[in-house]
């Protein structure tokens, strides 16, 4: 087996930003006109969504801004990925709205920037390895949890709805919008469905066209054409300032950081969560590896930062951080820029925004919920096992009706007593058999066939053998190890003959690496998986004839094999052995 022993690095290797590694590469024109492309793209879709994070979370539009200009720009200046894009995120608006009702915006603020030196903390102690224990049922309830909380607040924009006072809770909520539907308007509603038109059918028809924008655009000029009696930017908020306000910290005492503690752990826990789940979306795409420690040490630093120029909580948005892979970035430098074009806009159109039309940007927000909500994962995990639907429906109804912070801590840990469980069902009790082999003569009646070393060396079949359990613990060990191998065989086959059990967090990961290797031709075989995981590798996506099932190695290489092996013959194993031990 392959001696994987590397020398550990140092302190300033792990903290040294991406920004600085490229540079490092080698970084010519070509790679800063691509870089100014992608940023321009990811900013048009970030203007219109930056204003409506705000909006929702009950700030004024311009606090957004200030969150994707500052806290983008240090974000990409300073972190471990080379794509992250950092702003305001969706994921916040029920924690903001909530913070800001009960504190007002000076102690969202201050929570804020106590979140930053938790995470910048939690970073440099290399902590941010721990994350992968979130299991993936619970990102995938609160994270459906949330979409449905964003989108029942943009009920009373959509519709028109006067409604004074709006609680957070979402019973609350919907009482009182409820309360309100006699104060339905026919023009907010008009304008409603005109940008979930343009957004839906350009995202059908050109999808590479920025229709999130285009759509604010047309519904702006409607609406100031037409003397439409609908609510606006510039009737709620007066408009949108053109400069970033000077710095300013706000005010506080011990009373008041104690009190304020517990928002600001869930404000870095969330953070945590967004961040690293944007950077490994990311690696997926680009097939690189993101630092997480240098990672959430810059968001660390963004949180701390972005309220002194009167921002909100900083996170990665995986949207965001998408489009910029899709449009060719280079590097971190495709960030940057995104904050500076950001910059420019509000320097010289921001007047234009007070036009803006809050129809619009709920529109543009009721898209986002529904794009938030994984839906095809939501549906897996309650088809997976009853263990991940509990684990997936506790932590999404907690969510919705009780808080973010509750719903993450049962799911969590709902999470490792499933693991217990699901670890105790696995050990096997073997009855007549002796648990150590014993030595056996190398001639077995004359039975054993010669070895050949062109079957044992076959370079264009790799066999990979995953011992022990895979559970979410062990997702990142097993994923660094597989994407050491550096090439694309003909014939990838896992050996799972010694893998008790595979949960929904490890299959995900290993459908990822699979799909890899899929689009670079290479056929994919799965050998020895017991009943429980073939389940929870079929759960995940890994199903027939894109992922080939075999009942040994040996099965698995005369079912790729493109001429069946001789009787002379003894298929040899290739490839190294991944300890994926709990």
């Amino acid at each position: 087996m392959r001696d994987r022993r590397f020398r550990q690095p140092s302190f300033i290797e792990l903290f040294t930003p991406k920004l600085v590694t490229i540079l490092r590469e080698g970084y010519g024109l070509a790679d800063l006109r691509a870089d100014a492309i992608a940023g321009l793209t990811v900013a048009i879709v970030a203007l219109p969504l930056s204003m409506a994070f705000a909006i929702a979370s009950g700030l004024s539009p311009d606090r957004g801004l200030y969150t994707a200009i500052v806290g983008g720009f240090l974000v990409s200046a300073l972190g471990g990925s080379r794509f992250q894009i950092g702003g305001p995120a969706g994921a916040f608006i029920v924690l903001v709205f909530s913070i800001v009702q009960r504190q007002g915006y000076d102690g969202l603020a201050l929570a804020t920037m106590m979140a930053g030196v938790i995470l910048l903390v939690v970073g440099l102690l290399r902590g941010g390895t721990y994350i992968k224990y979130i299991p993936f049922p619970v990102t995938v309830g609160f994270t459906a949890g949330i979409a449905v909380i964003i989108f029942a607040s943009q009920l009373k924009e959509l519709l028109g709805l006067d409604v004074p006072h709006e609680p957070a809770a979402l019973a609350p909520k919907l009482t009182a919008l409820w309360e309100a539907h006699g104060s339905v308007r026919p023009a907010t509603i008009a304008v409603s469905a005109l940008a979930l038109a343009v957004i839906l059918g350009l995202r059908r028809f050109r999808p590479h066209w920025p229709g999130m924008l285009i759509a604010v655009v047309l519904c702006a000029g409607a609406t100031a054409a037409l003397h439409l009696d609908v609510e606006t930017i510039g009737s709620r908020f007066g408009g949108v300032p053109q400069t970033l306000p000077a710095p300013a910290a706000p005010a506080f005492d011990l009373a008041r950081l104690r009190a304020l503690l517990p928002d600001a752990l869930t404000i870095a826990l969330l953070g945590a969560i967004e961040s690293l789940l944007s950077a490994v979306v990311a690696d997926g795409m680009s097939g690189r590896r993101h630092r997480s420690n240098c990672e959430l040490a810059a968001q660390g630093v963004a949180n701390i930062v972005a309220p002194i120029f009167g921002g909100m909580p900083v996170t990665g948005t995986i949207a965001r951080t998408a489009t910029n892979v899709r449009s060719g970035a280079k590097g971190p430098i495709a960030g940057v820029l995104h904050a500076a074009f950001l910059l420019a806009f509000m320097l010289v159109a921001a007047p234009l925004a007070a036009f803006i039309p809050l129809a619009s940007l709920g529109a543009v927000l009721a898209v986002v919920s529904w794009n938030m909500a994984e839906k095809k994962e939501f549906v897996a995990l309650l088809k997976a096992s009853r263990g991940d639907a509990l684990v997936l429906l506790s932590t999404f109804l907690l969510t919705i009706f009780e808080d973010l912070t509750m719903g993450i801590g049962v799911g969590v840990t709902l999470g490792a007593f499933l693991f217990l469980h699901r670890l105790a069902e696995s050990v096997e009790v073997q009855t007549g058999e002796s648990f150590l082999d014993e030595d056996q003569a190398d001639d077995y009646g004359g039975q054993r066939p010669a070895y050949d070393s062109a079957a044992a060396s076959d370079a264009q079949v790799m066999v990979y053998k995953i011992s022990g359990a895979i559970f979410f613990g062990a997702t990142a060990t097993v994923s660094a190890a597989l994407d050491e191998i550096g090439r694309y065989p003909r014939v990838f086959i896992f050996d799972f003959s010694e893998a008790p059990l595979v949960d929904s967090t490890a299959a995900r990961a290993l459908e990822s690496f699979v799909a890899r290797l899929r689009r670079a031709g290479t056929v994919v075989c799965v050998a020895g998986a017991r009943p429980g995981v073939r389940r929870a590798l079929l759960s995940a996506g890994l199903h027939e004839p894109e992922t080939l099932y075999a009942g040994t190695v040996a099965d698995a290489r005369r079912r790729v094999s493109p001429t069946p092996p001789t009787a002379d013959r003894e298929p040899g194993l290739t490839g190294a052995a991944i300890a994926g031990r709990a």
